[in-house]
């Protein structure tokens, strides 16, 4: 691994984690999600942390590797365009406290994500593999984003 390699691996990783932690700051559930009507599956609160966490991680990765390879190519382009919506979800959802709209957003995100599991697929396996947990991830939260705006829409 070159100098220029881990420097960019390094900045990718904590520019991603810091900023979904800098987004969840601003956007910190608060008593209008408290008194939301939850699905069944809704997991925990505490839960959410660590797997952003993880997919953070991944996805920086993900994103420093497909930079180094072509910064002008469709994949870091692809990439940028997923963090976009990704940070931009829990603003709307939490602090504009819009789920109908979180949603749309959301499915935005997940169409960027898996168009980055395919772009990536046949040039760069390990990043696209490093992009299906977050896929499942944000497949499960379009489902719930859709559950939690489905019992509170009245």
């Amino acid at each position: 691994m070159t100098k220029t390699y881990a420097v960019t691996l390094i900045v990718f990783v904590v520019l991603t984690v810091a900023g979904g932690s800098l987004i969840g700051v601003f956007s910190m559930p608060g008593p209008w999600y408290q008194e939301l009507a939850k699905p069944w599956f809704n997991p925990p609160n505490w839960i959410f942390g660590p797997v952003w966490t993880v997919l953070y991680i991944l996805i920086g990765i993900a994103g420093a590797r497909v930079w180094i390879r072509d910064r002008s190519g469709p994949l870091p382009k692809v990439w940028f365009a997923q963090i976009a919506l990704n940070f931009l979800w829990p603003l709307v959802f939490f602090t504009a406290q819009r789920p109908d709209l979180a949603l749309v957003v959301l499915a935005g995100m997940l169409v960027s994500i898996l168009a980055f599991i395919a772009l990536a697929w046949r040039r760069d396996r390990p990043s696209a593999l490093m992009f299906l947990p977050y896929a499942l991830w944000v497949s499960f939260a379009g489902l719930l984003n859709a559950a939690l705006w489905w019992l509170n829409r009245f």
